[in-house]
Parts: C-alpha cells; structure tokens; sequence
C-alpha cells in the first residue's frame, strides 16, 4: 500500500494499492477499542476519505473494513448515557441529534452510497446498529463467518433503524425479515446473513481477504462507467416499470457499446479478462 494523506480526526485509516490493472483504495474503520463505534469525527473522517477517492480518477474500487475484532458497533453511546441525568434537557438534545445526523452522519452514508467505483464491504467482526446501515451502503458485502449484525436500535435503545437501514434491509431481505431483525433486535450470523441476501458472501475467516482480493480483481479490470451504469439502474429499477427501465438499459448501452463492447468481446474469444480502459461517469 503507498503512502497518503490521512482524514483529519484520525479515526480513519486511508491507503491506496497502485497497480496498472487499476488503483484499489482501502478505507478501514479505526477506532478498534471502541468496536469502530461512529461519532462525529468518524462519520465526517470517512466522508473525506471517500472525497479522496471521488478525487483520485486512477482508483476503480473501495474496499470499506475495520480494524481489530469489529467492523462498526454503531453509535458511541458514552454520551448518550447522560441523557437519564437530571435537568437533562431533551429538546435540546433532539436539535443536537438533528444536527448530528445532517452535518456529520448522513454525508458520510452518501458518500459511501454515491461513491463513484464499485465499493467491497470486508465485514470482519460484529456489525450492529448504525453499522449495518454503513455496511449496507457498500455495493458487495462479504462477512467472515465469525461476523455477525444486529439491529439492537428498536429493543435496546427505543429508536428507529437508521443511517439507511429502513431502507436497505427490506429491499435486501423482505418486510418479515427486516421487521424481525428491526423488532426483535436478535442476532443474525453471517450464514444468516447470506443466506437471506444482506451480503453477497459468508467466507471462514481465513479466507477473507482472499474472498476480497477475488472480487476486487474483476472490480478494477471492469469499466468504471460500466459499473456506475449498472448500480444507477439496479438501484432505480425499484421506481420504475418494465417499459421504462428497457429505456434506461438501452440508454446506457448507446453509451457503452460503442466503448466497450469491442474489447470485451475480443477478450472473450481469445479466453483472457478483459482490463477495461476509460473514465468514470
């Protein structure tokens, strides 16, 4: 990994793999004595890292993991505690909350969500709360088989689900089950998890980083405006009906075609991968 600037609050680890087949950045959560528990330094470290990689037109995909035996607890709740102190006003802390979520928590979710390459969740440790939401955000997630997630916001804390997680879950793994993890706050095992469809892999533990390096591989040989298109249909489908959506696709071969198809077939025939050239959407 090269050498590079660092986020700001240094909660945030940030390297770059340069390779000619394409740059692969690695974003890892780095508050391991915390299980990468969120606050406002982490949430705005992780948007700036991922402003690193809007920059920096030589990378093809993000790897999102944490460091030590967690991926992301969730919100740091030494401070919330003092909400049963008393004289504890709760309007105020409303406003704070509000605030937080505008300016710190959900740029960070956007960012991930609206990052221009193809993003890997490495899902190493427990993963619970607003860290499913974060985790979700990724486009491939793969868990090690000791990882596990649960929404502990409804049963334990008395909130919602956020940071996406309304809305991630039930279009991953239906209304039953995302009700059920929502209500019932019970964990889910990786096995679960991929067998329900939250992520695309459960690997043992060992096997992690090689079950990361395979998918990276074909992220970084693939056409960045290939693989933006593909996630901008996918995730709009949702909203629009078959007739339209064949619209959407044909848009998007117009476009790709003519840059792509060439290579790609060529590569085909000659039974080698193809290593897409060209810039990003």
């Amino acid at each position: 990994m090269s050498s590079t600037a660092q986020p700001s609050n240094g909660t945030v680890a940030y390297s770059v793999e340069r390779d000619t087949a394409g740059d692969v950045a690695t974003v890892t959560l780095n508050r391991p004595e915390t299980l990468n528990s969120m606050n406002d330094e982490f949430m705005n470290d992780i948007t700036e890292a991922f402003a690193m990689v809007a920059a920096d037109e030589n990378i093809r995909a993000v790897v999102l993991t944490g460091a030590g035996r967690g991926f992301c607890s969730g919100a740091d709740l030494r401070n919330a505690a003092a909400g049963d102190a008393e004289g504890f006003d709760a309007a105020a802390a409303g406003e704070a909350t509000t605030d937080s979520m505008d300016n710190a928590f959900h740029p960070a979710i956007r960012a991930v969500a609206e990052c221009p390459v193809p993003t890997v969740a490495r899902i190493n440790g427990v993963t619970a709360g607003g860290g499913i939401g974060l985790a979700l955000s990724c486009d491939v997630a793969i868990a090690a088989r000791s990882a596990f997630f649960v929404a502990t916001f409804g049963p334990r804390l008395g909130i919602v689900p956020d940071l996406g997680t309304t809305w991630q879950l039930p279009m991953r793994v239906g209304r039953a089950r995302a009700l059920g993890m929502s209500l019932l706050g019970e964990r889910v095992t990786a096995d679960q998890a991929a067998e329900w469809g939250l992520v695309w892999q459960t690997v043992d533990d060992a096997e992690l980083d090689g079950a990361v390096a395979q998918v990276v591989d074909v992220l970084r040989r693939s056409s960045p405006a290939a693989m933006a298109r593909i996630r901008s249909a996918i995730d709009g489908a949702m909203q629009r009906d078959l007739s339209d959506q064949l619209d959407v696709e044909m848009g998007h071969q117009a476009v790709l075609i003519p840059q792509n198809m060439a290579h790609g077939a060529e590569a085909f025939l000659a039974k080698t991968d193809p290593s897409f050239p060209g810039n990003r959407y």
